[in-house]
């Protein structure tokens, strides 16, 4: 307790950090006993500090592994908040229009085999567009990160070069390109550079006013990420979301669907820690999960499914409280 008040500390994904510090500072004013507080930095972070019992309650886009679930030492609960998207961010002056990508091309600019902006590759997806003979900087994050995951996740689901080459993790060895920390760094990265892409959660595109493209789905159709393509992507999930909450929705069916989708969760002991602090986060978490969501919209983000958060709410009683 720290002035009366129930102290709840967490960390992790930067990806969902805009949404939850206005819940945790929305919960606090309609709950001023409980205080969290959470801080943004990176999946592979969260995962670690929850793992070494330094706070409370850690947050992911990228589900853990089964070896960092036994290295946690007790089940953990990934609770699904929100869907997001993950988009390619690009600064390319006098480049209005914007830009259509294939999964196959982004991963061969974030592998360094093309390297300029009017490459034909990037000229045949986008007739009539004046490309620049400039070279392609790419930025990626350098921290442990869940929009790492779930943009490699999508590259290896449509490239083959990619998955044997780099593979899929939350850390990977990037073939090309220059590190940011979190979502804000790369972002701040893009926007510095130009002649850059480097790839985001959508808030982080929009709240920076950053450029970010087109990606053609499943289905062919070039989509552009927004609230309606990412519930889109999450509509087939819905019905075939395994117990343990851990999946990918990238790369899912549907011609209306955004191909770079995920959920986003926090993660909790199961064995629950301190029963007044568990049994907070689990009266938070039913919160989120039902008022909560009609914040995420404002925010850039996708509310869960009703038939994931019923499920979601119910999975809280496994948490010892």
């Amino acid at each position: 307790m720290e002035g009366g008040r129930l102290a709840i500390t967490g960390a992790g994904a930067t990806f969902p950090y805009p949404l939850y510090s206005r819940w945790f500072s929305d919960y606090s004013r309609q709950h001023p006993d409980v205080a969290i507080d959470y801080q943004s930095i990176g999946s592979g972070g969260g995962i670690r500090q929850l793992i070494n019992k330094t706070v409370f309650f850690g947050a992911t886009d990228g589900p853990m592994t089964e070896e960092q679930l036994r290295g946690a030492g007790g089940g953990i609960l990934h609770v699904p908040t929100v869907l997001g998207a993950v988009v390619p961010a690009y600064n390319v002056p006098g480049v209005e229009t914007p830009l259509n990508f294939t999964g196959p091309l982004l991963a061969e600019i974030f592998l360094g085999k093309v390297t300029r902006w009017d490459a034909d590759p990037i000229r045949q997806l986008n007739p009539g567009v004046s490309l620049p003979s400039s070279d392609i900087t790419v930025i990626h994050r350098s921290d442990g990160s869940g929009t790492t995951y779930i943009w490699v996740d999508y590259l290896s689901k449509v490239s083959d070069t990619w998955k044997s080459q780099v593979g899929v993790a939350t850390s990977v060895a990037w073939p090309a390109g220059v590190g940011g920390k979190g979502n804000e760094g790369v972002s701040g990265l893009v926007r510095q550079t130009p002649g850059s892409i480097g790839y985001v959660e959508l808030i982080y595109a929009l709240q920076n006013d950053i450029d970010y493209g087109a990606v053609q789905n499943a289905a062919g159709t070039f989509v552009r990420a927004s609230l309606a393509s990412v519930t889109a992507a999450a509509a087939g999930a819905a019905a075939s979301i395994p117990d343990d909450f851990r999946v990918s929705i990238v790369q899912a069916p549907g011609a209306d669907a955004y191909p770079i989708a995920s959920f986003t969760w926090i993660l909790l002991r199961e064995d629950g820690g301190d029963p007044a602090r568990a049994r907070a986060m689990v009266e938070f978490l039913r919160w989120a999960l039902t008022e909560g969501q009609a914040t995420a919209e404002d925010l850039g983000y996708a509310r869960i499914p009703p038939t994931v958060a019923e499920k979601a709410i119910a999975a809280l009683s496994r948490v010892r409280t």
